[in-house]
C-alpha cells in the first residue's frame, strides 16, 4: 500500500513539471521547466491549494533517492582526461564551493522551518 501511495504522489509531482513545461514553452524564458514546475508546487502548497500530505511521502522518497540520479554523471565524468588539467581543477573546485554554498542553505532553510513548526507547536 505505501508503494502505490508514493508512486501515486510521484506521479503528482510529475504534474506539476508537466506544467512548467507547458510555461516554459508559452515563455521562453532562459529558466528550466523543472524550475516553473518547482514554482507552481510552491504556490500550491503556499496557497493551500494542495496538502503537503498529497506530496510529503513521494517527495521524501525522491530526496532519499536523490544521489541516484547523479551516479550517471559522475562516472561520465571519468571519461574525460581534462579533469585533471589546471582548468579540470578550477571545475571541480568550483562544484566543490556551490555545493557547500547549497547545503548550507538548505540547512538554513530546514533549520528555519523546523523552528517554525516547533513553535506553532508549543
Amino acid at each position: 500500500m505505501r508503494l502505490g501511495v508514493i508512486v501515486i504522489q510521484v506521479l503528482f509531482l510529475h504534474v506539476f513539471l508537466f506544467l512548467g513545461a507547458a510555461i516554459k514553452e508559452v515563455f521562453p524564458l532562459p529558466i528550466p521547466a523543472s524550475m516553473f514546475g518547482l514554482f507552481l508546487l510552491f504556490l500550491a502548497l503556499f496557497f493551500k491549494i494542495i496538502k503537503l500530505e498529497w506530496v510529503e511521502k513521494g517527495a521524501n522518497w525522491l530526496l532519499a533517492e536523490l544521489l541516484l540520479f547523479f551516479i550517471p554523471s559522475a562516472v561520465g565524468i571519468v571519461n574525460y582526461d581534462e579533469i585533471l588539467s589546471l582548468q579540470g581543477a578550477e571545475i571541480v573546485g568550483l562544484i566543490g564551493i556551490s555545493t557547500i554554498i547549497v547545503m548550507g542553505m538548505t540547512a538554513v532553510t530546514a533549520e528555519k522551518i523546523s523552528g517554525r513548526k516547533r513553535s506553532e507547536q508549543h
